[in-house]
Parts: structure tokens; sequence; C-alpha cells
């Protein structure tokens, strides 16, 4: 009788960890949607945007943004890492880490000056026990990342590397490609020419230009507006992996439950038959005994 109870205490837990499971897949599941909308529209305006400034890149002639301008050299690179503030989403954090720690150190064995950023508490607590500095550290970007809040970050690395204190930024986040597929990557988003070289820009594009008002005046306002939805598309591109990743996880530990459950339902079946017929083998003992 004591395995039965014990099988029926183990059974009632696994059923509460599966409501939970199940619960979380479902949050993911909507929290998902709304991101892979947001995503899919950023990535449109994205891409356009990107291959305007190629264009003007190639066809202003002499004219040029700042953000246009490679570095005479590289000494001075910010590593921004973006990371979930909650856990319970499979390898996700681990495959950016993975890649954010990998460059890290290969920026230290080129004796670059780095400054690493991080987004998120799992990416904080990670790197702490890693024994890496941070110089930036961020919390409050969530699901739903919000643009004011990347034209922030995205102003001060604008200033820093006009004024000569950036010399590149890299960001290591998830790049989503489909909802079947997303990828840890890492992206270097200054210096810009790459932003305006990169797949997503038009190559070989033969498109005549008439500027109005000046090639000068739309580089100063496209240039730095391009690189703002760069980086707002990393941070969307994040939110919406990081759903994908913890729908998937949750999902999997749900039909584990399911499969453990009736594992579990056999055992105690079986101890129940066993401890019957236990009963009933004493019951038939005790009446032939009588006779």
């Amino acid at each position: 009788m004591a395995k039965a109870r014990a099988i029926v205490k183990r059974l009632k837990a696994v059923k509460n960890i599966r409501k939970i499971t199940r619960t979380m897949e479902l949050i993911a599941t909507a929290r998902f949607k709304k991101a892979m909308d947001r995503a899919t529209e950023a990535a449109a305006y994205t891409r356009k945007i990107s291959e305007i400034v190629a264009d003007l890149a190639k066809s202003s002639g002499e004219i040029s943004h700042p953000l246009l301008v490679q570095p005479a050299s590289t000494q001075n690179v910010t590593l921004l890492v973006l990371t979930s503030n909650r856990g319970l989403c499979g390898g996700f954090n681990a495959a950016v880490l993975r890649q954010a720690t990998g460059r890290y150190k290969s920026l230290k064995k080129q004796s670059l000056d780095t400054t690493v950023e991080v987004c998120g508490k799992r990416g904080i607590s990670f790197l702490k026990f890693q024994d890496i500095a941070m110089d930036r550290t961020y919390t409050n970007f969530e699901d739903k990342p919000g643009f004011n809040e990347v034209e922030e970050l995205a102003d001060r690395y604008i200033e820093d590397y006009t004024s000569g204190k950036l010399d590149r930024l890299d960001v290591a986040y998830t790049r989503f490609e489909s909802a079947g597929k997303q990828t840890a990557i890492i992206e270097t988003l200054l210096p810009i020419g790459d932003l305006a070289a990169g797949d997503d820009a038009g190559v070989g594009s033969t498109i005549d230009y008439e500027f109005l008002p000046s090639a000068e005046d739309i580089l100063m306002e496209i240039v730095p507006a391009a690189f703002k939805a760069r980086l707002f598309k990393c941070f969307l591109d994040s939110a919406v992996s990081e759903q994908i990743a913890r729908m998937v996880a949750m999902k999997g530990a749900t039909e584990n439950a399911d499969e453990m459950i009736g594992t579990l339902s056999q055992k105690y079946n079986r101890a129940r038959q066993a401890q019957i017929t236990s009963e009933l083998a004493e019951v038939i003992g005790g009446a032939a005994a009588l006779e």
C-alpha cells in the first residue's frame, strides 16, 4: 500500500507540473505571434531602408556621412549581447552566450579595448559567473522592446562613433529567419559601411536618384535612421526567437509529463492489482482455515 501511495503522490506532482508547462506553452504561443508580426514588419522596413542607404552611398558621389566613414584603425570595440530575462527557453541563451564569449576572447587576443554591454538577466548572471566585466547592463527589454528604448542606445552609439570613442559595434543575438529556424549570430552594425553593403542591401543597383533637397541633407537623416532600424530589428528578432524557444521547450516538457503520467498510472494500476490479489488471497486463506 505504501508503494501505491508513493505513486499517487508522484502522479499528482507530475500533473501539477504539466499544468504549469502547458500554461507557459500557451502564453509563449500568444506572445510569439505578436512578436513575429512586429519582427516581420520591421524586417521589410529595415531591408528597404538598407537598400536606399546602399544606393545613396553609391549615387551621392563625394558626399558622405560620418557613419559611412571607415575608421583608420579599430581599437575600441563594443560587444552588445542580447539575452532573456527569464529561463525555461531551451538553448536560446546558451547559443547566444557561446557566440558572445567566443567573440570576446577573440577581441582580447587582438588586444582591442572591448566594452561589454548585456541585455537580460540570464546573460548578466552568466558573464558575472565567467568573471567577464560588464560596462552596462539592461533588464528593461522584455518580450516587447520599444523603439524609444532602443533609440536611446542607438543615439549613444552614433555619438560615440562620430566622436571617435567607438570604432566598431558587434551585436550578439538570435536572428529570426522563420518559425522553424533561428540562428545565434554576431553582427557588426558599426561601421555602417558594412550595413550598407550587407546581404539585405541591394547589390549592383542601377537606380538614378534625383536629390531634393540635397544628397547631404538626405544622408544626414536616412543613415542614422537605417542604423536605428537595424539595431531595433536585432531586439525584435531576439524577442521573437526567445518566445519560439520557450514555446518549443514547454511543448516538449508537456509531452514528457504526459508520457510520465501514463507510465505512473500503469505502475499504480499494477500495484493496486497486486494489493487486491494479496488481500483476496488472505481472505480465501482465512476462510479455508475456518473450514
